[in-house]
């Protein structure tokens, strides 16, 4: 990963950042990824959100792979719902509570007062973010180690929950189906205060030459009504 990573000075770690290491069962060569994974955007430029960008996609893969071996049988749209369940907001948020990030996350003055460290929305994105700086620090295979652990005490089934299908699964389905490529997201403002800010996300397919805007409290929040105005749009062009 020395390729993908940038020479970044490291301040030492606290007895609390030692211990959520021994919960994850890690070390860092590189502590300074693991302070930057817990810095929230209101607290410094040096800020966790490109490692979240990577985690997300470590994420998505480790969890795909763990469902692809334990449910052999289950046809591709029922796994990509059963991840969508196992990777939701919710479920990221009670997996950073037990390893309790909320004591470790570094924000802003604003963001503290209005309570950040327990909103599931930052607490989500910090252990992606975690992710993200453990496949950077030791590779993929450490990573998805990482993945497998913490969904450890989830039984793995064919009669497991699925999710039902959110706006960006829905659209996602529907161009694979037409043998169209997936849409693209964007991020294209920001609004309000760094402990208050709602994200402006720009959903496109070229293909349809359609673009769609949405508006969240958070970039999935938003990235899932941009899907929602292009999947309504679609359907509207259709008639």
């Amino acid at each position: 990963m020395a390729a993908l990573t940038k020479s970044l000075s490291s301040p030492p770690l606290s007895r609390a950042h030692q211990e959520l290491l021994e919960r994850l069962g890690l070390s860092f060569a590189q502590p300074a990824l693991l302070h930057q994974a817990l810095t929230h955007r209101s607290f410094s430029a040096n800020h966790n959100e490109r490692l979240e960008f990577l985690g997300d996609s470590v994420l998505n893969l480790a969890v795909s792979t763990m469902l692809y071996a334990a449910l052999p049988d289950l046809p591709e749209g029922d796994l990509s719902r059963v991840r969508a369940n196992l990777v939701k907001q919710d479920t990221l948020h009670q997996l950073a509570m037990d390893l309790k990030l909320p004591m470790l996350i570094r924000l802003g003055e604003g963001e503290m007062k209005s309570g950040g460290q327990k909103r599931p929305s930052i607490l989500a994105d910090t252990l992606e973010a975690l992710i993200g700086a453990v496949y950077l620090d030791a590779g993929y295979d450490k990573a998805q180690a990482l993945v497998f652990r913490l969904f450890e005490p989830i039984q793995i089934n064919p009669t497991m929950q699925a999710a039902s299908k959110d706006p960006k699964t829905e659209l996602q389905e529907w161009l694979q189906a037409k043998r169209l490529k997936l849409p693209i997201y964007r991020v294209v403002g920001t609004l309000g205060a760094a402990h208050q800010q709602t994200f402006d996300v720009e959903c496109e397919v070229p293909e349809l030459s359609l673009i769609e805007r949405g508006i969240g409290g958070s970039r999935r929040a938003a990235e899932q009504v941009a899907a929602l105005a292009m999947l309504e749009s679609i359907k509207e062009k259709k008639q």
